[in-house]
Formats: structure tokens, C-alpha cells, sequence
């Protein structure tokens, strides 16, 4: 698939951008502050409903617009989709597929499928766990979109449910109300958790030998690179956040949805007093962890500047090679996305990369200098300059 026309309103430093895209390589060149990374966040944004520099999504209305809307024409096989999504912070976002009437903005997830490449990746290997999860959670929302349900389901039982522990904590005692009410949070904790759980599982088996082989391709294969899923369920996790105790979640792969769901209650039970001594829930998804192994050690901690920049594009590598494989009809592989990327990495690493994603049906670069994109990587240069970009480049 690819973008062939993207417009910007109120985006960032965009008053309005009109731009229009092809397919192959298109790399965005201009110094620093330009709105280089602006415009490919705007298409990543229309995957995720996210964005890979910021939390929230006040940051991405310009500074006197009340929305941001960004609209974009996508090419898929033979068809071609409009999208738009108007971003309100502090109100609903609402989006429209092909001029329709207004629906969900969370509608649109899985019809502009991306896979983004950024400096700020590092984080999957150096980073809190909370890095590696939401990698995961944002990769089976772009497998399975009604897990973007899900996980929003997730986050709104775990708020209720911390605020009533918290709740019970300061009281200084745990009364027969707070057991009935927490049992009703129990059980929708671990409906939800289930679902997320088995979804995260599932995509961490598919992901072993992507990961492996894109991380072979990196480098010079002297290393086997694995991510082993990590469960409080099995106590792999310990209080604190930190992996302890057997590296194995393999029995809860095959686990039915029922049956996670009791794992979940069982766990609840046996971890309550602690859960109210601490005043927050101590076992669920919010706290797994996706361990990031180097031949026989951690990689966090242990492995190199190059070799922690090598397992993070193996990793988005990985995703690529699992979203290209869930769908292999023509014409429908993710937009692959390298905000100022190259910069970052040797040449042998450069050349490596390139060779990789050249043959992507759409490739969206961005550099400081052009001659820091390897000549695997040549394709239609577009001038970034503030507020917009160079005619003459277009």
C-alpha cells in the first residue's frame, strides 16, 4: 500500500500542507526544525492513532488551531481509500472513511497499515518495559483492530480497580464492601486481561523467527537475537517491575480464553493482601514484560551502542515481516517509515538497512543531508522548508 496525496491542517508547524506522494522511495530532506518528522508522524498517525514523540495528542494541534486534521488518499491493491481524522484535544477525535459521515476515530485502525523507524526506538531495548509493551499492544492493534477495544477496556477496569485498592488502603481497613466490589473489578480485570494476554503471546510466537532472521541480516549473525514474554501470572515479574524467577510463558500459549481468565482470578486471590498493602494492582498486563535476549544475555544492560541499535530495527523489522505476512494480497504490505535514521547508524549498518526496505512498495525517509541515505535508497527528494516544502522539489 502507499499514500499518494496528504493534506495537513493545523498539524504541528503546518498551517496547511498539501502534498502529494508516489510509490518507491520518497525522502524528505531539510535541516533540523523544518517539519521533516511532522510529516511522516501525520501518516503514522493515521495507522495508530498515536504518536512516536509524544503521549498525548495537545502536542500535534498547532499552537493557534483549536483541531488538526489530516487527510490522506491511500492506495491499497486497486483500491483506493480516503481517510481523515480531526484531532480535538480535550473532545472526541472523529474520523471519515471516504467523505462519509463521521464515526469513531479508532474505526479507521488497520486500513493504513505503517511501520516506523525512529531514533526514539532505542527505548524498546534500553527502556521500561512500558516501551516493549506498548510495542506489542500497538502491533496486535494493527493485527487484530478490535483490539484496540480491548486494550481501552483494559486501562478503564485497572483505573477503577487501583482507585477502589488505593481507596482501601488509606481507610486503613478492607471491609466486606470493598471484597464485593473488588470481586466485580476481579472479574472484568480478567476478561480483558485474557484477551490482551493471549493477543500479546500469540504475537511474540510469531514474532520469534522475524526477530531472529531481520537481526541476522543486521549484523554479522554472531548473536541470536529472542524476546521471551514475561507474565505475573507465572510470577516472571517480580513487584517492582524487574524479570525474576523462569524465562517461560510457553504453557499459557496454549491456554483458551476461559482458562486464562480463572489463571487471572486465581492470581488475584492469592496476591490480595499484598495488592491492598501496596494500594495498586500487582498482576495483569500493565506489568508484563517483554525480555530482550542477546545470545545468552539480557540485552538491556549488556548489549553494545551498535548492537542495541541493530535489536531495535530487528524488532520493527520483525513487525514488517509479520504484518506483510498476516496479509499477502498485492498491494498490501505496511509503508515503511525511517525518521532520521541513518544519521544514527555506521555505514555498515546503513547499507545493511537499506538493502533491506528498498523493495517496499512504499518507503518514507528523513534526513538532515542526503548524503546521509545510502544509494539503495535513491528515490523522488523532497525540500523540506518551514511552514512547507519546496516547489521545486515536488
Amino acid at each position: 500500500m502507499y499514500v499518494d496525496y496528504l493534506s495537513l491542517t493545523g498539524f504541528r508547524s503546518y498551517t496547511q500542507l498539501d502534498l502529494s506522494l508516489e510509490p518507491g522511495v520518497s525522502i524528505f530532506v531539510g535541516p533540523n526544525g523544518t517539519g521533516k518528522t511532522n510529516i511522516v508522524e501525520s501518516i503514522g498517525y493515521l495507522s495508530s492513532l498515536s504518536s512516536h514523540r509524544v503521549s498525548s495528542d495537545a502536542p500535534l494541534v498547532a499552537f493557534d488551531a483549536e483541531q488538526a486534521v489530516v487527510r490522506a488518499r491511500l492506495v491499497r491493491g486497486s483500491q483506493a481509500t480516503a481517510l481523515e481524522v480531526e484531532i480535538n484535544p480535550g473532545r472526541a477525535n472523529r474520523a471519515r472513511i471516504n467523505r462519509a459521515n463521521p464515526v469513531r476515530a479508532r474505526d479507521i485502525l488497520g486500513i493504513c497499515r505503517t511501520v516506523l523507524f525512529a531514533p526514539e526506538d532505542l527505548a524498546l531495548v534500553k527502556g521500561d518495559p512500558s516501551a516493549r509493551r506498548r510495542f506489542l499492544d500497538d502491533l496486535i492493534v494493527s493485527l487484530v483492530p478490535r483490539h484496540a477495544a480491548t486494550r481501552a477496556d483494559y486501562d478503564r477496569v485497572l483505573k477503577q480497580r487501583n482507585a477502589l485498592l488505593k481507596s482501601a488502603r488509606a481507610s486503613g481497613r478492607f471491609t466486606s464492601a470493598h471484597e464485593a466490589t473488588l470481586e466485580v473489578w476481579d472479574h472484568h480485570m480478567a476478561v480483558a486481561g485474557a484477551q490482551l494476554v493471549a493477543a500479546r503471546l500469540q504475537a511474540v510466537d510469531q514474532l520469534r523467527p522475524h526477530l531472529e532472521g531481520a537481526y541476522k541480516d543486521l549484523t554479522d549473525g554472531s548473536k541470536t537475537a529472542r524476546g521471551i514474554y514475561r507474565s505475573t501470572l507465572l510470577g516472571q515479574v517480580d513487584d517492582d517491575g524487574a524479570a525474576e524467577g523462569p524465562a517461560d510463558s510457553a504453557d499459557l500459549l496454549g491456554l483458551g480464553q476461559e482458562e486464562l481468565q480463572e489463571r487471572f482470578l486465581q492470581a488475584f486471590a492469592a496476591n490480595r493482601k499484598r495488592e491492598i498493602e501496596r494500594g495498586m494492582s500487582l498482576v495483569g498486563p500493565h506489568r508484563d514484560e517483554m525480555e530482550l535476549v542477546l545470545g545468552k544475555a539480557p540485552a538491556k544492560g549488556f548489549a553494545s551502542h551498535g548492537e542495541t541499535w541493530s535489536l531495535a530495527l530487528a524488532m520493527r523489522l520483525a513487525s514488517y515481516y509479520l504484518l506483510r505476512d498476516d496479509d499477502d494480497t498485492p498491494g498490501t504490505a505496511p509503508i515503511l517509515i525511517l525518521d532520521d535514521v541513518f544519521a544514527e547508524l555506521d555505514t555498515s549498518r546503513r547499507e545493511r538497512l537499506a538493502a533491506i526496505v528498498a523493495g517496499a512498495e512504499q518507503v518514507l525517509v528523513t534526513a538532515a543531508v542526503a548524503q546521509d541515505i545510502p544509494a539503495a535508497l535513491s528515490g523522488q527528494q523532497i525540500p523540506v522548508i518551514p511552514g512547507g516544502v519546496s516547489v521545486a522539489g515536488r
